[in-house]
């Protein structure tokens, strides 16, 4: 199969379980967040609850598109993902992979929400500090810009769930004709009608957007894993014509061959000459090529690396002061690159169907020991309706905000904090558990770093392995 050596073909479905593995811990582990409130409400049944979830989390994967798939492989040093080395692809992979697991099992198996997302973004940074302290790393550097932006998500997702849930319970009290939302949950009976309606809903609404963001994570890890083993087949977009990408790579030479070198700095005459260099390595490739089927396989990979470097060298050429460019070549030189990128930026719907599967399967497994969490520990009374639906509703806000702009969103941290607002808004911030509080926030401080530690250290060991 894809022309590989058994052995490679082996370690090529080790790492396709593993990523799927992370998946199904994901799903098990974060979409209980989306079931707690109607399983602790008894407004479904909990298998009723799970099953509907896993449904719309499936459907999220499809709908959500791969912005923030992308978005949190490009944290990788650029070097990093066009070495064409298969074991070092391997070794990359397979350390962020085994030390955000090992990380969600932990917290997983102890009660404590928290999140995949730190856990993935940590195991990554953790990959691409250790790969830029290799000699054949020296000078490569993890795109903290991206790192910045994925970090204040995390950050402001947590807060802005605790603030905005405060003012929903408020507008709540003020104006709901209702007081049987405020009631604490009968232990066998189900809610009125329009509670359960309403919790649905709410369910359902996470559900579906935790699909579409968390479920994207999976798909970046599965394209860097088919795209490090099986270049020739996945570099590119299979369903595009590789020579349609000479209209913008004419585009991109005619921006660049407007910089005037000699008023560059050092530094930025090694870019342009980089950039310089990648175009004229596309030019090579496609020269005298009329059909797609001229292009040679090894032609694939060589296009994506020219891709990925022209963009990264490119911006950072761009962002210089002593680059004189007017708005109107800026933009030019930018949609053109944008537009390369779509062959390179894809994922296959195969890889949507194995990630929404495994995330679906997941959340049918493990949820009780979170919705537990979730409905009686985060405070010191027990969850009420009106405080699953606003806090759930306010979750579902904020993880769909995120997905638009393409940014990764913790569902359990921003749920989490949303229902402490809501206890809070309820009885004040004595209302809170300190305990369960303190063991989410631990969480939350250490899941970076440790993660970080843990994934550098299995990468490292893995590449001495790999030579």
């Amino acid at each position: 199969m894809f022309g590989l050596e058994p052995h490679v073909l082996l370690l090529l479905g080790i790492c396709l379980f593993a990523a799927c593995a992370f998946e199904f811990v994901n799903g098990f582990h974060d979409t209980a967040n989306a079931v707690a409130t109607v399983i602790y409400t008894n407004t479904l049944r909990p298998w009723v609850a799970v099953v509907w979830s896993a449904f719309w989390n499936f459907i999220g994967v499809f709908s959500g598109g791969i912005a923030v798939a992308m978005g949190i492989v490009y944290l990788l040093p650029v070097e990093s993902l066009i070495d064409q080395n298969v074991y070092h692809g391997i070794a990359m992979v397979g350390a962020l992979l085994v030390a955000a697991i090992i990380w969600n099992i932990g917290t997983w198996y102890y009660g404590i929400p928290s999140s995949s997302s730190h856990a993935l973004i940590g195991s990554i940074l953790g990959v691409g500090i250790a790969f830029s302290l290799l000699p054949g790393g020296k000078g490569a550097a993890i795109n903290w810009s991206k790192a910045s932006e994925s970090g204040l998500a995390l950050l402001l997702g947590p807060l802005l769930g605790f603030t905005f849930t405060i003012g929903m319970m408020f507008l709540l009290k003020r104006f709901s004709p209702s007081k049987a939302i405020f009631k604490e949950p009968h232990k066998r009976k189900p809610p009125p009608l329009f509670i359960r309606l309403t919790l649905i809903a709410t369910c359902t609404l996470v559900s579906f957007f935790h699909g579409s963001n968390d479920g994207q994570k999976g798909v970046g890890l599965i394209m860097l894993i088919l795209i490090g083993i099986v270049p020739v087949h996945f570099a590119l977009d299979t369903t595009k014509n590789p020579l349609d990408l000479r209209d913008s790579l004419t585009k991109v030479e005619y921006v660049i061959g407007r910089i005037n070198a000699a008023e560059l700095g050092a530094t930025d005459q090694k870019l342009l000459a980089d950039v310089r260099a990648q175009t004229t390595d596309l030019d090579r490739v496609f020269a005298g090529k009329t059909k797609v089927e001229d292009l040679p396989n090894q032609a694939r990979f060589e296009i994506r690396r020219d891709i990925l470097l022209l963009a990264n060298r490119g911006k950072k050429l761009l962002a210089s002061e002593s680059v004189s460019l007017n708005t109107a070549d800026r933009d030019t030189y930018k949609k053109a690159v944008d537009q390369m990128s779509t062959f390179t930026d894809y994922a296959p719907w195969q890889v949507l169907l194995m990630v929404s599967l495994s995330l679906a399967c997941g959340t049918m497994i493990g949820w009780q020991r979170i919705v537990k969490t979730i409905g009686e520990r985060i405070g010191k009374e027990h969850l009420t309706y009106a405080q699953g639906a606003s806090s759930e509703l306010v979750a579902a806000m904020m993880i769909g905000a995120s997905t638009q702009l393409g940014l990764p969103s913790s569902t359990t941290h921003v749920l989490s904090s949303a229902i402490a607002g809501s206890m809070v808004a309820n009885r004040g911030i004595k209302n809170l558990n300190p305990q369960m509080v303190r063991s989410i926030a631990l969480a939350w401080v250490l899941t970076l770093p440790v993660t970080m530690v843990l994934a550098g250290g299995l990468f490292l060991l893995f590449r001495s392995i790999s030579g």
